[in-house]
């Protein structure tokens, strides 16, 4: 049997109470592609980081092609040729991508950025990368800066690389894109490591998998001999049955009338075109499309965050029964009268939560100008905090530690149940589960259904189309700027959706 290029032998690692990896096994040959797959928090980006230089394991050992090896450092990584790319990525924006690929080498005497614009050309041509080396990185989309990424390690000769949640921001065509990209390097003998929950992904890209749940490492299973459920099983420990609970809606009234909206952003590209639709209390209203088609406008202009070139957007008091026009209204006038945005940005930390700060300071981001004294009280967003930890299985040491500590999923619980903490008429969920595993996704998906029954009026925009379909009571499909269909969500066809999805009515591409 050949040596593996790497091979873990039960690595331990903690931090304070938390065991982040117990004993973990994990081996990968030359030219395979290994998916690391388990639930938020389950320990996948900690047992990478081990192996990239950034954590030292407590205990156990690493093996590079049968040699026991000590990496205290992503300098060690490096020399051993292991490359990591992150999801969150590391690159100065006003430099060109043959800069950033430079920025760090140790060259004799000056670089020469022609030569590294020459060889990174080499490399994009071998592995069909879609790039210019000359491209400043803020011009750049997300996948072209994920491009850079992994140029960068492949560059300092990296043979073992490490993506993190590669496709969690990419859309279904760069994701394959980018998949048709490892395939080249797995020919050319490179051993790839990809960390993800995406079944459907896994399936398609890797050879072998290794599922770990809660820190532990279950086992590992050849790609070709498995399927869904047998790994969601292994992933979360009990068959999860994909039924969502969807209960009739219940005294529907009209919350939330949209007529006519148009929206013109700051390129005078109109990212809105004539939209309308009716949001009912006791309902969820699902908002499909590819991303990029409008979901976000469409929010922030009910949420006020967003001028108006055109429609109404009218809101049905319950409080008075009068109807308000949301357009005369500032977004806290807005938030008042219990109209609540909860958006679950790529970027979750920058933009939706601050990650110095405890979860209880987080809560009072929301509550703070309530405060009557000099002082800000505490206690209550103390409770709140506490609230959402225990209802969302928030895995923390406690409601005082900084959110940057927690894993992705339980940042996002804590950012959806600071909005569901506020008792909203209207709730919009943007991406409430975007990059959540399974059961998280669950907990989300239980609380939006729990505010449908308390009456509130539910406006869901999500990526999955098996969700969208099993959740919502109706779907409204967007298509560049435009409204390409109003579906019953218990009757919709998937292939439907997809083909509204993509349907052009001319005009703006």
């Amino acid at each position: 049997m050949s040596t593996p290029v790497i091979a873990l032998k039960n690595i331990t690692k903690t931090f304070g109470q938390i065991v982040a990896n117990k004993n973990i096994n994990l081996s990968v040959e030359a030219g395979e592609i290994v998916a690391l797959l388990g639930e938020n928090g389950s320990g996948k980006t900690t047992l990478m980081n081990m192996i990239s230089g950034i954590y030292f394991p407590d205990e156990g050992q690493i093996f590079i092609n049968g040699e026991e090896v000590v990496i205290k450092s992503p300098k060690d990584a490096f020399k051993y040729g292991i490359g990591m790319i992150h999801q969150h990525f590391k690159l100065v924006e006003l430099f060109s991508a043959a800069e950033n690929v430079a920025l760090g080498l140790k060259e004799k005497g000056k670089y020469d950025i022609k030569e590294v614009s020459a060889r990174v050309r080499e490399i994009t041509e071998k592995y069909g990368f879609d790039i210019d080396p000359d491209k400043k990185i803020y011009e750049m989309s997300v996948s072209e800066k994920q491009t850079v990424e992994i140029i960068k390690v492949l560059y300092r000769g990296a043979n073992i690389l490490i993506l993190d949640e590669p496709t969690a921001v990419l859309t279904p065509q760069e994701t394959q894109k980018l998949f048709a990209v490892l395939r080249k390097m797995k020919e050319d003998g490179k051993s790839i490591i990809i960390i993800t929950h995406k079944l459907h992904e896994v399936l398609s890209i890797s050879d072998n998998v290794v599922v770990l749940r809660k820190g532990e490492y279950i086992g590992t299973v050849k790609t070709a001999d498995t399927n869904e459920s047998q790994l969601t099983e292994m992933m979360v420990g009990k068959k999860i049955d994909l039924n969502i609970e969807r209960s009739e809606p219940e005294n529907s009234i009209d919350r939330l009338v949209v007529k006519g909206v148009d929206v013109i952003n700051r390129d005078g590209v109109k990212v809105l075109d004539d939209i309308s639709f009716t949001a009912r209390s006791g309902e969820i209203l699902g908002i499909a499309g590819i991303a990029g088609s409008g979901q976000k406008e469409l929010l922030e202009a009910i949420a006020g965050l967003q001028k108006l070139d055109g429609g109404e957007i009218m809101y049905m008091n319950p409080a008075t029964g009068t109807a308000e026009d949301l357009r005369n209204k500032t977004p806290m006038q807005i938030r008042d009268l219990g109209v609540r945005l909860s958006f679950v940005p790529e970027d979750r930390l920058g933009m939706g939560l601050v990650g110095n700060m405890d979860i209880i300071d987080n809560m009072m981001l929301r509550s703070y100008k309530k405060g009557k004294s000099v002082f800000v009280e505490r206690k209550g967003p103390r409770a709140l905090a506490d609230k959402v930890i225990e209802d969302l299985e928030v895995v923390t040491p406690g409601p005082t530690t900084p959110v940057r500590r927690l894993s992705g999923g339980n940042v996002q619980k804590v950012l959806v149940g600071r909005e569901i903490a506020a008792a909203p008429t209207v709730l919009m969920a943007a991406y409430p589960v975007r990059g959540l595993d399974i059961n998280s996704s669950y907990a989300i998906y239980n609380l939006l259904n729990e505010q449908k029954k308390n009456g509130v009026a539910v406006i869901f925009v999500g990526e999955d189309l098996d969700v969208l379909i099993e959740l919502c009571d109706r779907i409204l499909v967007l298509c560049a700027g435009r409204i390409t269909g109003l579906i019953d969500g218990r009757t919709a066809d998937k292939s439907e959706i997809g083909l509204l999805m993509t349907k052009h009515t001319g005009g703006n591409e």
